[in-house]
C-alpha cells in the first residue's frame, strides 16, 4: 500500500481506471481465499462471520452448559431483613430476596416458585460438588436443593454467604461425573466483546441469550462490595447467580441484578466479576468467613470540578474525603483532599476499583500507595488492617444570611444535641437545614441533614465563616465544601 502514496502513482494518468481495478482484485483475491478456506460457506459474504460466530455461540454453550445449574430454595420461618417487612411485595422472586434490589424490580413478574422459597441459577466450580450463586438467592432459604442439568437433584449440605458481595457458596455430596466451568480472567474482559448469559429465567432450564459488554467497573449501590459488568444479554428473574461467558467459554461473570422499569429485561444488566467472586469463594470454602483489608479513608469520584480544585485529571485517581481517627491511613499522615492515584503499584481510577484492590491485599503487609497532595506526587507506605465485622435536622431557629439564601440555602450553627441526632461525629460546623430544589445549592449536591466543616480548605466553625467563603468572587471559581453525613464524608464544589 506504500506505492498508492507515492509521487510516481499520483503522476500516473492512468490512476482513476487503475484504482477501480485493483480494487477489484483484492476483493476477488480476498472472496477466493474464504472459498479456499471454507468451500461450504454460503456465497454471500456477509454470510461467513455470521456463520462462524454461530459456531462459536455453540461450541460454548456445549462446554459452560453442563456446569449451569438451577437452585431451589424452600424459605424458612419469616425474618424480618434491615428495611423489609415479610409479606411486603414478596413476588419479586430470586432477585427480590434482597430489599436492595427492590428499585430494580418495580412492578416485576412474579417468578417460578418452590413451595415458599424460589427459584434461581448457579455454576459447578469444582467438580467436588462446589456450586457458586448469588447470596440473595439461598441466604434465607432453609433446605436448598441443586439441578444438574442432566436432571439430578442433590440437596446443598453447606452454604456460606457473603452478602457484601452477594455471593455465595455451596456443597453437594455424592454427585460424580459433575462438569466444572472454567472461570476467566475479568479484567480481560472488554467493552464491546461478546458474551453470552446461561441460566433459568423463570424457570425455564437451560436458557442461553447473547449481547456484549456495555461497560465496566459500575457501582450502582446495589451491594457494599461491587463494580459490576454491565451487559445487553437478557436477564431476567432466575438468571441471578448464572454465569456470563466469553466466546473462549471462560466465566467472566456472575449474573446478579437487572435494571428495569418493567421487570423484565430492558438491555441493561449487572454481573459480578468472575475475579471478585473467585476470591470471595476461595475463602468462603477454605475458612467461612471474608477476611478483608481496610485502609480507613472515605473516598469519592474525582469529577471535573473537584479535579480542578485538587490539581488533578479526571478519572486520574481518588479523592479522599476524609480519614478515620487511628486507622492505618490516619497513622501515615493521610489526609483529606489527597488524591489516591496508585495502591500497591496498580493506578486506580474509581472508588470502586481502589476499594477492590485494598480490600484484597494481604492483610498486614506494607503497601506502597502513591498520592497527589497540592498538585505533587507524594508515596506513602501503609499496612492495612482486617475490617471489622460486618435523620434530617430540624429547620427551627435555622441562621439565615442573604448570599446563602441566594444559593437556594439555610443553615444553622451545628450543636451538640444536633450532632447527636445526625449521628454525625463532629464537633463544629454549619448544618444544612433546607436546599431549594434546582438552586446552586441542590445543584451542587447539598442536602439537608449535611454538616460543612470545610470551605476552602478552612474550618467552618459558625454561619458567619461559612458566609465569609461565599463571596462573589470565591463562587465564581467555585468553593470547595467539606461535607459529613452519617455515612462518611464528601467534597462537593459550589458556584453562585
Amino acid at each position: 500500500m506504500r506505492f498508492l502514496r507515492s509521487e510516481v502513482w499520483n503522476r500516473l494518468p492512468f490512476r482513476a481506471v487503475a484504482v477501480p481495478v485493483m480494487c477489484g482484485l483484492v476483493l476477488a483475491v480476498s472472496l477466493a481465499s474464504i472459498g479456499a478456506v471454507m468451500p461450504n460457506a454460503s456465497k454471500t459474504p456477509a454470510a461467513v462471520p455470521v456463520r462462524a460466530l454461530s459456531q462459536s455461540f455453540r461450541e460454548v454453550v456445549k462446554a459452560v452448559q453442563p456446569a449451569v445449574v438451577m437452585i431451589k430454595s424452600e424459605a424458612a420461618m419469616p425474618v424480618k431483613l434491615e428495611g423489609h417487612t415479610p409479606g411486603d411485595d414478596d413476588s419479586l422472586g430470586p432477585f427480590g430476596n434482597m430489599p436492595e434490589l427492590r428499585k430494580f424490580f418495580k412492578n416485576m413478574p412474579r417468578s417460578p416458585h418452590h413451595g415458599e422459597g424460589g427459584l434461581g441459577s448457579g455454576l459447578i466450580i469444582d467438580a467436588s460438588g462446589v456450586v457458586l450463586t448469588n447470596a440473595h438467592v439461598v441466604h434465607d432459604g432453609r433446605e436448598i436443593t441443586v439441578c444438574l442439568h442432566d436432571g439430578r437433584e442433590y440437596k446443598a449440605t453447606k452454604v456460606h454467604t457473603d452478602l457484601k458481595a452477594d455471593l455465595a457458596v455451596l456443597r453437594i455430596e455424592g454427585a460424580d461425573h459433575i462438569t466444572a466451568a472454567k472461570l476467566g480472567n475479568s479484567d480481560d474482559a472488554e467493552v464491546g466483546d461478546w458474551v453470552l448469559a446461561l441460566g433459568n429465567p423463570f424457570g425455564l432450564e437451560g436458557t442461553v441469550t447473547a449481547g456484549i459488554i456495555s461497560a465496566k467497573g459500575r457501582g450502582i449501590g446495589l451491594n457494599e462490595r461491587e463494580s459490576f459488568i454491565q451487559t445487553d444479554a437478557a436477564i431476567n428473574p432466575g438468571n441471578s447467580g448464572g454465569p456470563l461467558v466469553n466466546l473462549d467459554g471462560e466465566v467472566i461473570g456472575i449474573n446478579t441484578a437487572i435494571s428495569s422499569s418493567s421487570g423484565g429485561n430492558e438491555g441493561v444488566g449487572f454481573a459480578i466479576p468472575i475475579n471478585l467472586a473467585k476470591w470471595v469463594a476461595k475463602q468462603l470454602t477454605d475458612g467461612d468467613t471474608v477476611h478483608r483489608a481496610r485502609l480507613g479513608v472515605m473516598i469519592q469520584p474525582l469529577t471535573h470540578e473537584l479535579a480542578q480544585q485538587f490539581g488533578a485529571k479526571v478519572h486520574e485517581g481518588v479523592l479522599v474525603a476524609g480519614v478515620s481517627p487511628e486507622s492505618p491511613a490516619a497513622k501515615v499522615g493521610f489526609k483529606a483532599g489527597d488524591v489516591i492515584v496508585e495502591f500497591a503499584g496498580k493506578v486506580v481510577a474509581s472508588p470502586q476499583e481502589l476499594q477492590g484492590l485494598v480490600e484484597e491485599s494481604p492483610i498486614g503487609k506494607e503497601q506502597t500507595v502513591v498520592i497527589l497532595r497540592s498538585g505533587k506526587r507524594v508515596e506513602l507506605k501503609v499496612s492495612p488492617t482486617e475490617m471489622a465485622g460486618d435523620t434530617v435536622a430540624s429547620g427551627d431557629n435555622a441562621a439565615h444570611d442573604s448570599t446563602l439564601e441566594k444559593l437556594g440555602m439555610e443553615v444553622q450553627n451545628l450543636t451538640p444535641d444536633l450532632a447527636a441526632k445526625l449521628q454525625i461525629k463532629v464537633e463544629q460546623g454549619v448544618v444544612v437545614t433546607d436546599v431549594q430544589p434546582g438552586s446552586d445549592a441542590g445543584r451542587a449536591g447539598l442536602a439537608s441533614g449535611m454538616v460543612i466543616v470545610e470551605a476552602n480548605r478552612h474550618a467552618v466553625k459558625s454561619v458567619e465563616d461559612l458566609s465569609k467563603a461565599m463571596d462573589d468572587k470565591s463562587l465564581a471559581k467555585g468553593v470547595l465544601l467539606l461535607v459529613r453525613t452519617e455515612q462518611g464524608s464528601r467534597f462537593l464544589v459550589i458556584r453562585g
